[in-house]
């Protein structure tokens, strides 16, 4: 069967310029041509639905373009995916206009943190949405920015961290793959695996930079003198006088 992209977006329950805008991004087909008029095929709908699926269980556009390309060489490993998206996507998600007021924050500074590539809104639809744990980030830097660091030094700091995190993400994400999901089998016991393992994992990877911290801190301390020092032994005492709890909901 054959579509003209109005009809093809009707069948697909969505409009035509999110039908151009996952083509732009790569992700459907470009289609045939009759002359002047673009043509679309079944194969331009099943894509579509594929991916209107994936958007609204929660995943990034980069993520389904991951998902898509596995689709082409061999199934891609569905359970862990449904783990994924419940896990990591809350009930609620905001606009960028949402989370700036529900922070209190201009809306141009999170479309600054989107373009130092530390934000990674879902795409729903062509629009970016942000969800429970990106309104929890914005609170916890606000409070950063609040005892004084300056934007830019903060951004790029946290620029320079999230490149690491992405890489180390991607190679804890292959361990899971090679020994939990194709050793648990079902969907229940995988999405049960990551539900146990997420938290422990997350408060493992805090814990240690928490312990790496204070560690490179008391280094310092020993190697500075004068009122530097001053303040360095007073915060560290305060880091002994009060247990420190890195929590993960």
């Amino acid at each position: 069967m054959e579509y003209r992209v109005e009809a093809l977006a009707a069948a697909a329950g969505v409009r035509v310029d999110t039908v151009r805008f996952y083509q732009s991004r790569g992700l459907l087909p470009k289609p045939g041509r009759r002359g002047r008029l673009a043509i679309y095929e079944a194969d331009h709908l099943q894509r579509l639905r594929r991916i209107r699926s994936l958007v609204e269980q929660g995943f990034s556009l980069a993520q389904i373009g991951r998902v898509l390309e596995g689709d082409d060489q061999e199934p891609a490993p569905e359970p862990l995916l449904a783990a994924l998206a419940r896990e990591g996507v809350g009930q609620r998600t905001f606009s960028r206009a949402e989370l700036a007021a529900e922070v209190g924050i201009p809306e141009a500074l999170i479309q600054a943190v989107e373009a130092a590539g530390l934000g990674e809104p879902l795409e729903i639809d062509g629009e970016p949405r942000f969800v429970e744990a990106d309104l929890e980030m914005a609170r916890a830097a606000l409070v950063v920015l609040g005892a004084g660091f300056p934007l830019d030094a903060l951004l790029g700091l946290s620029a320079r961290h999230a490149t690491h995190v992405r890489e180390v993400a991607d190679e804890a994400i292959d361990l899971f793959d090679t020994y939990i999901r194709e050793s648990a089998g079902e969907e229940e016991a995988i999405t049960q695996a990551f539900r146990s393992l997420l938290p422990q994992i997350t408060r493992l990877v805090a814990l240690h930079f928490q312990r790496t911290l204070v560690n490179r801190a008391l280094e310092r301390l020993a190697e500075s003198e004068g009122e530097g020092r001053a303040n360095l032994q007073r915060a560290l005492a305060a880091t002994r006088s009060s247990r420190l709890e890195v929590e993960w909901r």
